[in-house]
């Protein structure tokens, strides 16, 4: 009996197949954190899940876009070109999303982003698709969290002008406030890159409101906290999920107690048995773009263990806008235009750690 498992397992493996999925990161610049921490997430899905039901291998082929739009269609196309990756994973921010999205399209070549949030980035896509929720949601969800939870009723926007991401967030925000009744006092712009906040501060501190929304990536966001908190501007301050790395956390210290934010999975209350066993096996605190990095992978390999007898992109493709799927970060279906439905998570800083506050439901 032993020699006969042997021989089957011997001939599995001798007669296996190797299929390539392209990981397209940001994993040095600006942006590293983020696809640093998605990558950790993929690596560890992949260690867990790294073959098909046949036996089958699956391997991942890993491109740095350095937080470049150019290099990411560049090393995108690459991977489909040279590599003849059956699926990409990847960006992590929406304009470089959009180049991954331009390969992926071009070549009719399933496309899975952990967290480009953008509400129109999948408009008129056919190979594209998310594990995210989109802006809109998680802009109104805190709109509503801030409104009815928190009681507060006046609040200033700042808003970083040169990235869709922000300006997607700043609108959904505004518009779910006002519509229960409160006020948005002013709305500030800043561009990406900014260092020197003193004056904006020193505005805030004239008028008389209750919050301040600050839908930014975590560089600017860290800073403004930074600063403002330095210069006694005390108004609670929220942001997207743009802040979930614990990068934030590191650049503000103690200057970002009680800043809340909306994300997508906390570590403390997984709700599902695959979010338990990913846990166990990353043997530490994860961090909500790990988690997104792993849902985009075991959504991938569920659609090609879905295609088994016919394991093309198109009908990679055509699974991945099948989903429903008990993921890392809880429920997630895909429709057929590619867009995730999920809940959001509310959390708060509190002596350097985010601490779960709430759920809200699409």
């Amino acid at each position: 009996m032993k020699k006969i498992l042997i021989f089957l397992c011997l001939n599995l493996f001798l007669y296996s197949n190797e299929y390539k999925i392209g990981v397209v990161l940001p994993l040095t610049g600006a942006s590293a954190a983020y696809g640093q921490s998605a990558l950790n997430g993929i690596k560890l899905a992949n260690s867990m899940q790294g073959s098909l039901d046949n036996g089958d291998k699956i391997v991942l082929s890993v491109v740095d876009t350095k937080g470049d739009k150019l290099e990411s269609y560049s090393s995108s196309l690459r991977l489909v070109s040279n590599e003849k990756v059956l699926g990409l994973i990847g960006e992590m921010l929406t304009a470089n999303t959009l180049q991954v999205m331009r390969v992926a399209e071009e070549k009719e070549i399933p496309l899975i982003a952990p967290a480009a949030t953008s509400d129109r980035i999948l408009d008129k896509k056919n190979f594209s698709s998310r594990v995210c929720f989109n802006d809109s949601f998680q802009g109104e969800s805190l709109a509503k969290y801030v409104f009815d939870k928190l009681n507060y009723k006046k609040v200033a926007i700042i808003m970083d002008q040169s990235a869709d991401y922000s300006l997607g967030l700043a609108k959904a925000f505004e518009n779910e406030f006002k519509k229960r009744g409160g006020d948005i006092l002013n709305t500030f712009k800043i561009n990406s890159g900014d260092k020197d906040f003193k004056t904006l501060i020193a505005q805030l501190k004239n008028l008389n409101i209750d919050f301040i929304y600050l839908p930014l990536y975590y560089n600017e966001a860290a800073l403004f906290v930074r600063q403002a908190r330095n210069l006694k501007l005390n108004t609670p301050m929220g942001s997207a999920d743009g802040v979930a790395d614990k990068t934030f956390i590191n650049l503000t210290g103690d200057t970002s107690k009680g800043h809340i934010f909306t994300d997508s999975f906390d570590y403390n209350n997984p709700s599902t048995d695959l979010a338990k066993e990913f846990i166990k096996n990353y043997k530490g605190q994860v961090p909500n773009f790990t988690a997104m990095g792993a849902d985009a992978y075991f959504v991938m390999i569920r659609a090609m263990n879905n295609c088994l007898s016919n394991l093309s992109p198109k009908c990679i493709n055509d699974e991945i806008h099948k989903t429903n799927f008990e993921g890392v970060t809880g429920k997630i279906s895909i429709d057929k235009s590619g867009n995730a439905k999920r809940s959001v998570v509310i959390k708060e800083i509190n002596n350097q750690s985010q601490i779960y506050k709430d759920t809200i439901n699409p």
